[in-house]
Parts: structure tokens; sequence; C-alpha cells
């Protein structure tokens, strides 16, 4: 396979319809930025759905069935998903109560994150990765909640003080290929592609813990403390989480109903 990284072939929103019509043959996309055209691809984006990694590769395992059927229609075929490390909090004070967040300028990333700022309270404000200093330097966001990984790519250590770890989300990427041009192999070869998915969706998790643990390690290695979240303040986040997971189910009907009865079993 040739390999085109950072939108150098087609931006991501692209990707997807980019395989459906042949123009590629394999595309790696963010489940939860198609959520427009179908809200189940949300599912690992709802707040505390899940609380670790753990509970996101079961979630994903649920999940993927409903996904494979979904690209199914399209012509594609599901190769294997990778998550991203769980999000927390970036906050100038502890994360003592959902005080701290009501009223703040919330840097958001997504319908999902908007919502939430909303029902704590706080400011949404939508500010791209590339962005994210400049915005807390200036005042434009005074709070967010993303993966310690992106922290570290940003500097947090410039613009916050206190990285909270929440396993807010682990929303995942997909990769995915032309069901057409898949057939099109001879049959060792499909078997060896399909092999090669079951390695990578394996490798993945690993990555993801590995990159959780480094990046936080870098955190705190960069003079930002790494926060608790009180007992009570959990309580009211979970609950915040089972009103979006009840809004989500709300929007997706049937399938989104099984899959939450599913994950709770």
């Amino acid at each position: 396979m040739q390999l085109h990284s950072n939108a150098s072939l087609l931006p991501m929103p692209q990707i997807k319809r980019g395989v459906q019509t042949g123009q590629v043959q394999v595309g790696e996309i963010l489940l939860t930025a198609y959520s427009n055209e179908d809200p189940f691809f949300d599912a690992d984006a709802v707040p505390f759905l899940v609380p670790d990694l753990a509970g996101a590769r079961k979630l994903a395992e649920l999940q993927k069935p409903y996904i494979e059927a979904r690209f199914g229609r399209q012509g594609l075929s599901l190769l294997y998903t990778a998550t991203w490390p769980a999000a927390g909090f970036y906050t100038q004070v502890p994360l003592a109560s959902l005080e701290v967040l009501k009223g703040s300028r919330f840097r958001t990333f997504s319908p999902l994150t908007n919502r939430f700022a909303a029902l704590v309270g706080a400011n949404p404000v939508l500010v791209q990765q590339a962005e994210l200093a400049q915005a807390f330097a200036t005042g434009i966001a005074t709070a967010m909640v993303t993966s310690a990984q992106t922290g570290v790519d940003t500097s947090a250590w410039d613009y916050a003080k206190i990285f909270t770890p929440a396993a807010f989300s682990m929303t995942k990427n997909a990769v995915l290929i032309s069901r057409r041009a898949l057939e099109a192999l001879p049959a060792d070869q499909q078997a060896a592609v399909r092999a090669a998915a079951r390695r990578a969706d394996d490798r993945g998790w690993t990555y993801a813990a590995e990159a959780q643990a480094s990046s936080q390690a870098r955190l705190a290695e960069k003079g930002l403390t790494i926060g608790t979240i009180p007992d009570s303040v959990r309580a009211e986040l979970l609950a915040v989480g089972a009103t979006m997971t009840d809004e989500w189910v709300a929007r997706t009907g049937e399938d989104g109903r099984k899959l939450v009865e599913a994950l709770k079993a």
C-alpha cells in the first residue's frame, strides 16, 4: 500500500466518500466526525459511556457489527478500529466541583462537546487544535476536555496548570476498504489483508494504553499538576453522561438502545 497521510490526498471529511467511489481503495476516518451522516457513529464520543480502555474495547466489539452493516450497505468493509487515549480536563484550578467549569470559556470540537458544555453551564467556544495555545493565551478559552496526548502535542504546560484524567471519552478511528477492491484480490491476498487488520486492531489498544501513560507522565514532567476527581464531582459528571446517553439513544433509535443495553449487561 502507498500511504498518503495528513490530508495530502483527501481531506478527512472526503475520505469515506473517496473509498465508496473508488478514488482510493482504503481510508482511515474518525468515526465521530461522520455523525452528521449517522448519529450511531457518535457512540464512542458519548461522555462517560465507558469507564476505561477495557470498557472502550468492549464497546468497540459491540459496536462493530452495526458499523459493518452500515458500511456494507455502502459498498465498504470495516478492516479495524483504533482508539484514541482517554480524554481529561485541562483547567487552571483543581476540579473540586463543577462550579469550576460553570461560566468558563470551554473549548469544544464537536456537537457532543458543545452539548456537554451547555449541560455543565460552560460557554462553548470552537477552537481547532492548532490554535489552542493562542486561544488560552488570549482568554478565548479557559478550560477544555481532550486527551493527554493532545496536551503534549500543543505544549499544554504553556497555557494550563492542571490536567485531570477523567475517561471522558475514547473515540476511535476506523480503517475501511472498498469491498469491490477487496473482493478483486486473490483469496490468499484477501486473507492476508484481513489477518493484518486483526493484528492492527490488537496492536492499537496496546499503543493507546502506552500513549495514555507516557503522555500523562510528560505533562507532569513539564509542570502540570495531575489532578483527581472527587467522588461527588464524578457522580455529577456521570449524571450528565447519563443524560447525554439517553439523548443519543433517542437519536439512534433501536440500534442505539440495543447497544447501550448490551454494554450495560
